[in-house]
């Protein structure tokens, strides 16, 4: 007689993933509701579906595996079709000698089991997989939602388009662009990248290929692409979308789309450029539910966030936020507008472009070919009566000063600059060629700022790092003493990554009167940043640092963002 199967809930324990106290509530909600043990700690936040395929396949004494990285034979998957493999959840993986080999989330699934049998006339050998990566290899092997790509396209192929003798170029793919196939592989191209958590769409013609890119938590990856045959009609279906001349291919060109995609307003701003193969194109989705994130939401720890809110709340002076291009600058500076905007306050914005409308604030957008600069609406703002200023960024003296001007006469200005850390922004502006004590007077604070990938919950483990690589971002010995460090394995959730999702660092200089006292002196850069580390500003790798111990994030990731202030770490600097 086979011995008692060990209850999955034991497994769990023995493994570490669940205490004592959190299986006597899940036996409690698995008594009351009927529900399994697994499925109810899963229901209550204490594991994920990958612990509870890995305790199945124990308890079982099957094989676990991840579909999502395996190269699936198409006779295998031609055997059993994709509605069916969703119903039951299961993907095949093998197929040989009349048997197939499918991994499944529920090897107690008779039922579906039957089914398969009598389907695919075969023998069925089982395996385990957990229920994510199981939907996330339907997706991949058999394609995206209903239809593969190629499927998608049959209805148009290279006998559909017909040249008829008079059309130009620019008809022709102007009705190519108008034709159902090829409107719906954008729409489809588009809802697939929000469901990516995707910031932007890169749409490249290649000598052989149109590649499209999804830029996912900073990281570009590669995504299914459409036959270079269709290049022409794709490029336009996305122009006419954003309101841009289909025929003006030799200047850049931006536009605007605006549609509503898995119930949620998206916002999506188009660049064109004239390139070797055809025109490239960036699509930048702006979420509203992303972008407008609470204070709390950016990743301040408490001490930062309350000297973040004391900083946003004074009358007047300036407040810069510094980093490069893609650091989340807008996305700091609207969850401070959110903070402050009340029916008693007048904000208004000048940005190139405007990212987002903000329900009771004036924002008015940047147009260089009509003669509406930073400065020139920055003038008009101030006769507006205004009591918050927000001017996207300061890109030259006659912006920086007009600024510098309205934080001198009681408004509360909040701006952008493009440094590597926060004391550079002090010898910028006086490099700009504003007067060192009008920098030294009106600047209230400057905070430098960096994402980094945050480890993936799903695959988050322990990981230990060398003696050596601690040293290079200054944690010595002694601090790593009794901290356990993680890092993110690779899972379906997070591509293989290790990471899901972003968060930021933060450099918080505030101006103290030796600090102004050196910005009146036109110290040197390494005095000034001296003393913002003697009055308490904490470097963006300190930040980092605190946020590695705490589990949030790894080493590797802060020196990624932030390479070049570990690098004058490193060296004493």
């Amino acid at each position: 007689m086979a011995s008692r199967r060990r209850p999955i809930g034991r497994i769990l324990l023995e493994r570490g993933i669940v205490t004592e106290e959190q299986l006597k509530e899940a036996l409690q909600l698995h008594r009351e509701q009927g529900v399994r043990t697994g499925e109810a700690l899963q229901q209550l936040g204490y594991c994920s579906d990958a612990d509870i395929a890995a305790a199945l396949a124990e308890q079982f004494g099957l094989e676990l595996v991840d579909p999502v990285k395996m190269d699936i034979p198409a006779d295998a998957l031609d055997a059993v079709p994709k509605a069916m493999a969703q119903e039951h959840h299961i993907i095949p993986i093998a197929r040989s000698n009349g048997r197939l080999k499918i991994a499944m989330a529920d090897p107690l699934d008779l039922y579906a089991l039957d089914n398969l049998r009598f389907a695919t006339n075969s023998d069925i050998d089982c395996v385990i997989a957990s229920r994510t990566s199981i939907e996330q290899a339907i997706a991949k092997k058999y394609g995206i939602d209903e239809e593969t790509v190629d499927n998608m396209l049959q209805e148009f192929t290279e006998s559909d388009i017909q040249y008829v003798e008079g059309q130009t170029t620019g008809e022709i793919e102007n009705a190519d662009a108008e034709s159902a196939p090829i409107i719906k592989l954008v729409h489809l191209i588009i809802t697939e990248a929000l469901r990516s958590r995707a910031s932007d769409i890169h749409v490249e013609p290649m000598a052989d290929r149109l590649r499209i890119r999804y830029r996912v938590d900073g990281i570009c990856f590669d995504v299914e692409s459409p036959p270079k045959r269709l290049q022409g009609a794709i490029l336009s279906r996305i122009k006419i979308m954003a309101g841009i001349d289909i025929a003006e291919k030799r200047r850049p060109t931006d536009g605007r789309i605006r549609i509503k995609l898995l119930g949620r307003d998206i916002d999506i701003r188009v660049s064109c450029i004239p390139a070797m193969y055809g025109e490239s194109i960036c699509m930048r989705l702006l979420d509203k539910q992303k972008l407008l994130l609470g204070i709390q939401d950016l990743g301040f720890l408490d001490d930062d966030y309350q000297r973040f809110l004391n900083i946003i709340r004074r009358p007047n002076g300036i407040f810069l936020v510094t980093g490069p291009t893609g650091s989340g600058k807008t996305t700091t500076l609207y969850a401070a507008l959110s903070e402050l905007n009340t029916p008693n306050r007048k904000i208004i914005t000048v940005e190139n472009p405007v990212e987002y409308n903000i329900p009771g604030i004036n924002q008015a957008e940047v147009l260089e070919a009509i003669g509406r600069t930073f400065a020139r609406i920055l003038r008009a703002m101030l006769r507006q009566a205004p009591n918050i200023i927000l001017v996207g960024e300061i890109r030259d003296q006659e912006t920086a000063e007009i600024a510098i001007q309205a934080a001198l006469t009681g408004h509360l200005v909040f701006s952008t600059l493009h440094t590597n850390d926060a004391p550079s922004a002090i010898t910028r502006l006086i490099d700009m060629g504003i007067a060192p004590f009008l920098v030294a007077t009106s600047v209230q604070a400057i905070m430098a700022q960096r994402l980094v990938r945050t480890i993936c919950p799903n695959c988050k483990q322990p990981h230990q790092y060398s003696q050596a690589e601690l040293e290079a971002v200054g944690i010595s010995e002694a601090d790593a003493a009794g901290v356990t460090f993680y890092k993110g394995a690779g899972c379906p959730e997070c591509k293989g990554t290790g990471y899901k999702g972003r968060l930021a660092i933060f450099e918080l200089l505030q101006m103290t009167p030796e600090i102004r006292d050196l910005a009146f002196r036109k110290a040197p850069l390494s005095q000034i940043r001296e003393q913002a580390a003697i009055s308490g500003m904490r470097t963006l790798v300190g930040d980092g640092i605190r946020k590695v111990i705490m589990g949030i994030t790894t080493i590797e990731e802060v020196v990624r963002v932030a390479k070049v202030m570990a690098a004058e770490a490193a060296v004493g600097m």
